[in-house]
């Protein structure tokens, strides 16, 4: 793989406490992750998952049990839950808190997170018009002073944000089709994704995103019993084998269980590495490398099974990784 390749860790918020969250973080440190990611959520995307602390919470906490890892949202939604200039407020913190080791990952997020406000999930087109917008108005706080903004989807009024970090932290976009790609291109000083599909980066690129950083996820379930794995995977992650335009409108973890009621155990494990033989992790990894990804961070499915992970992350795969 090429040397400029990066291997990320994910705080999964879906499935361990926020104490275990940063007790990860620290170990994926140690054990020598180039960066980290963290998830966003109210609810897990299935009931077996079992958590979903305050990100944001968790992130401050690790930005100050940690000294050397980057930290990033992957991603926050910055529309309906949360209001954009909240969110302004909440990064230039956390980029303070970390000295300067944090990125911004937004999206347009699930109406399994948003519906709890209330007012309703808009359609995809309208999401994506309230995101660009929501980006406009993070930006112009971040450069400092007064921002009055009275747009088609937001209203701000006279907000200012009075600690600032020396560099804003970088802005990147959540892509999953044409529309958010050129969202992305036009506005993100990176994108991310959770697909290895090299046409979602050339679309990217084709709308200003050439030559920025591409940051994908792979989830992974390490156990030295294979089966043990796959079962682990099946029971909380196959809910990743849905499209993104049907995760993106179910409502709680009893749709995406019956979602997935016909998924088995072996399609999900044709999609996630199981087990520990690395070559198999290498390969899957592969692909996102292939497709342009200069960044992978992946997610260890079991909140209980993190440790083992890592240890195991720092002795052979991230040197398998590295290695080829």
């Amino acid at each position: 793989m090429p040397q400029s390749v990066r291997f990320g860790y994910t705080m999964m918020t879906e499935q361990a406490g926020p104490r275990d969250l940063v007790d990860h973080v620290v170990a994926a440190e140690r054990a020598g992750f180039d960066f980290s990611v963290t998830s966003d959520h109210y609810f897990p995307w299935l009931a077996e998952q079992g958590h979903s602390p305050y990100a944001w919470s968790v992130l401050g906490a690790a930005a100050q049990a940690t000294s050397t890892i980057p930290l990033m949202t992957y991603v926050t939604c910055p529309t309906v839950r949360y209001h954009p200039a909240v969110v302004a407020q909440k990064a230039a913190t956390m980029q303070l808190l970390s000295e300067g080791r944090f990125r911004l990952g937004l999206g347009s997020g699930e109406n399994l997170n948003e519906h709890v406000v209330g007012t309703g999930w808009p359609a995809p087109a309208t999401r994506l018009a309230m995101l660009s917008e929501a980006v406009d108005i993070i930006r112009a706080l971040f450069a400092g002073g007064d921002v009055t903004h009275h747009g088609e989807h937001y209203d701000v009024e006279n907000a200012r944000l009075w600690d600032l970090p020396d560099e804003p932290p970088p802005i990147g976009i959540a892509v999953s089709g044409p529309l958010s790609c050129r969202l992305a291109g036009e506005q993100a000083d990176l994108v991310v994704a959770t697909e290895p599909r090299s046409e979602l980066l050339d679309a990217f690129d084709r709308h200003g995103g050439g030559g920025k950083p591409r940051v994908g996820q792979l989830p992974v379930c390490y156990d030295p019993d294979r089966d043990a794995a796959v079962a682990r995977a099946h029971e909380q992650f196959r809910w990743a084998l849905n499209p993104w335009t049907v995760n993106a409108e179910l409502r709680g973890p009893t749709g995406f269980a019956a979602a997935t009621a016909n998924t088995g155990p072996e399609q999900v494990a044709g999609t996630i590495p199981c087990g520990d033989d690395p070559a198999e992790f290498v390969r899957a990894v592969q692909r996102f490398v292939d497709a342009g990804f200069t960044e992978i961070a992946l997610v260890q499915v079991g909140g209980d099974h993190q440790f083992a992970f890592l240890d195991w992350a720092r002795d052979t795969l991230l040197p398998a990784l590295r290695a080829r």
